[in-house]
């Protein structure tokens, strides 16, 4: 996906005021990746297909109700959801405090007064989600485990992957009984997303 199919993607689905909001997210991390490497400088030059769109794929698969997203690092996906779904209720848990101010500063700019920053990590947290997103944060079984606390039974993960995600996924079932699947990301073909629902441990 190049970078004007994926603007032109984002401006099908969504409305122009959640649009200024990502125009403007991508500008505050690319001035922010100046002062921390917040994302691959390399990956800078394709901010929409590479982060934006990567995570915008993601709306459509989670129910309404509160999202935490685990990890979000430079606002990803956590900061571009809550960006075009300004009324839903979303917490990013990042542990490492100077992108945690970041990502607090950046939602105040972009007026996302539905996002609260926990600085912590995952285990820590005790709120229930409907939605739980980690992009990058570790295997999907270990995941499972430290943010477990944060589900019940209706809860849907939602876990951009790699190429590597069907194993991961067998992995996890080991531990974890619920339905896994895993769906092709629509801006790399070798990118999956692991979506999972009714997780609970053996």
């Amino acid at each position: 996906m190049t970078e004007n199919e994926a603007r032109a993607w984002a401006a099908a689905r969504f409305d122009s005021a959640a649009m200024d909001r990502l125009e403007r997210l991508a500008a505050i991390v690319a001035a922010e990746s100046e002062r921390q490497n917040l994302v691959a400088r390399s990956t800078l030059d394709a901010i929409w297909s590479r982060h934006i769109v990567d995570s915008l794929q993601l709306v459509a698969l989670g129910p309404e109700g509160k999202w935490i997203d685990v990890g979000t690092g430079a606002g990803f996906p956590g900061l571009a959801v809550a960006a075009v779904e300004p009324d839903r209720p979303m917490v990013l848990v990042e542990p490492r405090r100077l992108r945690a101010d970041y990502l607090a500063d950046a939602a105040k700019r972009l007026g996302l007064t539905n996002v609260s920053v926990l600085a912590t990590k995952i285990e820590s947290v005790r709120d229930k989600a409907t939605v739980i997103s980690a992009r990058a944060v570790s295997r999907i079984g270990p995941l499972l485990s430290s943010a477990a606390q944060c589900a019940n039974n209706g809860t849907v993960w939602l876990l951009p992957n790699g190429r590597n995600a069907d194993d991961e996924v067998a992995e996890a079932r080991l531990t974890w009984h619920g339905v896994f699947h895993v769906e092709q990301s629509i801006t790399n073909p070798e990118s999956a997303i692991v979506i999972a629902r009714g997780v609970r441990r053996r």
